[in-house]
């Protein structure tokens, strides 16, 4: 059984992992929209893999007898001015949730809930490779001079962000 502290913070990983699910659909989305085609496939595979995290966390707390409550997901956002502010909008999405899975981990610990801080640990390993991930996709940007502007360079990191492996 989880300590309710732990309950709840697992909880609200739940509904921000379907929140990043979202907000990685709707940078798809934009992509498509501006014929992006190969960074609106890699936004949308970040969409299902959030999606996984999310029901990764459902089973835990299931296993564990911890009801989840499911929250209203805001609306992500969906105004970007170029590519680079997509890029930029993850990468920042990334380092928010890498802090909300560190709490998780330090709570787990500090109440000596080795089992939680277990479970836990694939996703700070997860969240390093994905700080590593955008950390290289910004590094291209920057070796490239690419700003988000229309021509060659975007069509590089276009074509880039289509053949990234995870």
């Amino acid at each position: 059984m989880l300590k309710p502290e732990i309950a709840n913070l697992l909880n609200k990983q739940v509904n921000a992992e379907f929140y990043a699910s979202n907000i990685y659909l709707q940078l798809s989305a934009w992509c498509e929209d501006h014929g992006l085609e190969g960074s609106a496939q890699f936004f949308r595979g970040h969409s299902l893999e959030e999606r996984t995290h999310m029901d990764k966390i459902f089973d835990y707390m299931a296993e564990c007898s911890a009801p989840v409550t499911l929250e209203a997901i805001p609306a992500p956002p969906n105004s970007f001015d170029n590519l680079m502010d997509v890029i930029n909008a993850a990468y920042q999405h990334e380092l928010k949730v890498t802090a909300m899975i560190h709490d998780i981990a330090n709570a787990a610990f500090d109440i000596k809930d080795y089992t939680t801080f277990n479970f836990i640990e694939w996703f700070i390993a997860e969240q390093h490779e994905e700080e590593v991930l955008f950390g290289k996709i910004l590094s291209k940007a920057e070796m490239l001079g690419f700003t988000g502007q229309p021509g060659q360079q975007l069509h590089i990191m276009d074509n880039y962000l289509r053949f990234i492996k995870e």
